[in-house]
Parts: structure tokens; sequence; C-alpha cells
């Protein structure tokens, strides 16, 4: 597990700093600003090269990285202590809208790369999706409230066609449902223990109603237990098929997390396989919010996910991935604003320590999991850092933008000042969610 964490951290946090400080370094060089330093990592110098008058360097801290261009700003925390003085190579000699642009170039580069990454990884690999979105529909966890269920549709059935499509799979059906309009209508054939039966339903009826086909048949696979979480203090591990919850049968995931949901907060007794054999563990769920700061209990435990692959061009490999992004990036900004009314707990921010967890899970997993999570952390860097909070890329830009409507540049002291709050608003928040992160690592946790 420590090799895991090692390579996540440097794939997922290593690389992204990276990507993020050639942002800046590559349009600082484009206006002809002089870089003295390229760090990944703050703090004392471990080792490096020198090429023209740049030192790329790995420090000993690796928790970012900076680009220091000669002639910064004395007020910037990574600028060193050498006074700008006035040369056309330094960065304070050239206008501010291009001080803007070197600022924003890091989050830029960011916000793109997960495009790139999704891009070249379905390219290469294909496009990812379970594998059992393959299987034909065998209706199983029917709910009540389904017109289907009110046709006389029951668990055990089969779904031999749904709108002439013969012989769907769950990823046809998927598709068909998310495709025909409110005002339409679907006709379903069904063999009911040995006949056939057709039905047809309105689309809004159906869409009403959570898994109107019942459960689709995601495998009862434990895939990331979470460190500090109930799960994990009970025995749950990575690879564990559920077989039971509380002496009721498991046969989808879907189902697992229903159970859980609704236990109130009661012990669950759970059965497992293992290794071929079977395992008995008790665990109590806990209250927490969700990403989308509801209550609700949780053991801390993902699903293990069995990939299939489809092949596809550049062209749509570059719209799904776009497309993909853009979804995660509204989610993002929805989780910022819940962060900022307090509907969503900053306890559940992760620091370095949690990223480096989640990195070598991930890297268990397999590609896909560490593509994703290479994804969502460059996307977060990106948004993050143009946040208008001093000392970020974000805060850079607002005060440019203040001077510029001045049309004069703030003074020193006023800069540092600025700089030194948001300075100490990140170390406090820093502490506080490593904290949160440690606490949650330790045994004794609950």
């Amino acid at each position: 597990m420590a090799l895991d964490v090692l390579i996540g951290t440097i794939l997922v946090l290593g690389v992204m700093i990276l990507v993020h400080e050639w942002g800046h370094f590559i349009v600082a060089r484009l206006f002809g600003v002089r870089v003295d330093v390229f760090s990944v990592g703050f703090g004392p110098r471990l080792f490096g090269w020198k090429r023209g008058a740049t030192d790329y360097r790995v420090s000993a801290l690796p928790l970012g990285g900076y680009v220091r261009m000669a002639g910064q700003d004395l007020s910037e925390v990574d600028s060193g202590n050498v006074a700008p003085t006035g040369s056309p190579d330094e960065l304070m000699s050239k206008p501010r809208w291009q001080r803007a642009l070197i600022s924003f170039a890091g989050p830029a580069v960011n916000l793109l790369m997960p495009v790139v990454l999704l891009t070249g990884f379905f390219v290469i690999r294909g496009f990812p999706y379970p594998g059992y979105l393959d299987n034909p529909v065998v209706i199983s966890g029917l709910p009540k409230n389904s017109p289907l269920a009110g046709a006389g549709v029951s668990d055990g059935d089969h779904l031999v066609a749904i709108n002439d499509a013969a012989t769907p799979n769950w990823s046809k059906v998927s598709t068909i449902l998310q495709q025909i309009p409110p005002e339409g209508s679907l006709r379903l054939s069904v063999d009911h223990q040995g006949a056939k039966k057709t039905i047809e339903v309105k689309a809004a009826d159906l869409r009403s109603v959570d898994q109107p086909l019942g459960y689709p048949p995601a495998p009862p696979l434990v895939g990331q237990v979470m460190r500090g979480m109930p799960a994990s203090r009970g025995g749950l591990k990575r690879g564990d098929l559920i077989l039971s919850v509380n002496g009721m049968p498991v046969h989808s995931w879907p189902e697992y997390v229903e159970f859980i949901k609704r236990s109130g907060g009661r012990m669950l007794s759970i059965v497992v396989q293992r290794n071929g054999s079977t395992v008995n563990i008790a665990i109590q769920p806990v209250q927490e919010k969700d990403e989308q700061g509801q209550i609700a209990w949780r053991i801390g435990v993902g699903p293990g996910t069995q990939w299939a692959f489809k092949k596809m061009t550049l062209t749509a490999s570059v719209s799904e991935a776009s497309e993909e992004t853009a979804d995660a990036t509204r989610k993002l900004f929805g989780i910022i604003g819940r962060l900022f009314s307090g509907k969503l707990s900053v306890r559940q921010l992760q620091s370095f320590v949690g990223i480096a967890v989640l990195a070598g899970q991930a890297v268990q997993e397999g590609p896909v999991d560490v593509i994703n999570l290479m994804a969502m952390i460059s996307l977060n860097l990106g948004i993050l850092n143009l946040l208008p909070i001093p000392i970020l890329d974000g805060g850079n830009i607002l005060l440019l933008a203040l001077e510029g409507i001045r049309r004069r540049d703030f003074s020193l002291a006023f800069k540092e000042r600025f700089v030194q709050v948001g300075l100490v608003f990140l170390l406090v928040l820093f502490a506080y969610v490593m904290y949160n992160d440690v606490v949650r690592l330790l045994p004794i946790h609950s």
C-alpha cells in the first residue's frame, strides 16, 4: 500500500503541479520574462539542474510548487529577496495584462488537462463503462410504485424487447430511456414466467420512479474502503463480494447501498465472500453529508467496478472528454457554493494526506481510476487557484485588476498585508483539513 501511495502521489499530485507551473513558465517565457527557478515542491532544494537562466529543481516539501521569475514583486511569497531592477526581462517591467495572463496560465492549463488526459485515454484504451451494462435485462428489486409492477411485471422477468429493439441490454435500455421525449411512450415485451407480455407505458410515468426497471446487475463488489470510516474499522476489504445484509441476500451494489441508507444507524450484520470463504462482519453506519450537502447514513466504501471498453474515434473522444470535464466543473462549482453557504462541511475536504491515500487506492483499482483522479485533481487545482483569495493566482489577478482600475500600483506594505491575509487563511484551512485527514487515519477514530 505504501508503494501504491507513493506512485499515486507522484502521478496525481506531482504531475498536476508540474503542469500548473509549466503553464506559468511557458507564458512567462512567451512574454520574454526571465525565469530564475522552476521548482516542484517548496523549501530546501534537493536536486535539479540548470539550463540557461533557469534552475529546475525538486524541493523538500512536496506540497505544491512555484516558478520564480526575475524581478517579481517582493510581496509575493516565492519572490526571493532580490528587488526588481527595471530590466526589460523582469516580471514587474511587463504590462499588467501580461502579468495577469501569466498568473492565469497555470490554472488554465489545469482546466485543459482533464480534456487532454481523458481524450488520450479514450483514444488509446477506449471509453470505459461498467461491464454489467452489456448484460440482458432481468428484473430484480422492482419498486412497488413502478408502472411495470402495476402491469404485472415481477422480479425474475426478462425484458425481451423495448420499442421494437430486440433482446436489449442495460446500456441500450438506458439510452432509449434518456432519448425518448417526456410525452412519448414505451412499448416493452416481457417474458413473464414463460409467457410473453406486452406493456405500453408513458415515459414520464417511468421516469418518475427511482429504479423503474429494478436494480441494474452491478455486482456488490467492494472497491475503495476509506480509512477511518466504519467499513474500514469493521474489517471490510477491497475485493469482498457482499452476500447478505442482516440476513437479506444482496444481488447488486445499488441494493446494498439502499440497505445502508435505510439502516437508521443500526448495526449491520454483513456476510461477504473473501478468497473462497465466507466472513461475517458487523458495521455501524454513521451520518455524514454527501456531496449534495444531504445527511445520509454511510460506512465509507465504494464499488469495485469491472470495466469494459468501447473504441472511439479522436473526434468522439474529444467530445466525450469535453462533456465529462464540463459536467465535473459544474459539480465542483456546486460543491464550492455549498461550502460557502454552509450546506457542506469543510471536514469533507481532503488535504495532501487524504489525496495521497486516494491516489494509492486509485493505483490499486487500475488505470481508469488513476486517470479520473488525475483529471479531477487538475480541475480542482485550476478552479481553486482562480478564486480571488490573496496568495492564489486569482488573488493576484484581482490585485492587478484593481491596480489597473486605479492606474497606479498599491504600496508594497499594502500588498504585503494582502498576501499575509491570504497566507494565514490558507494555512489555517490547510492545518484544519490535514488534522481531519490524519484523525480519520488513526485506529482510535470513531
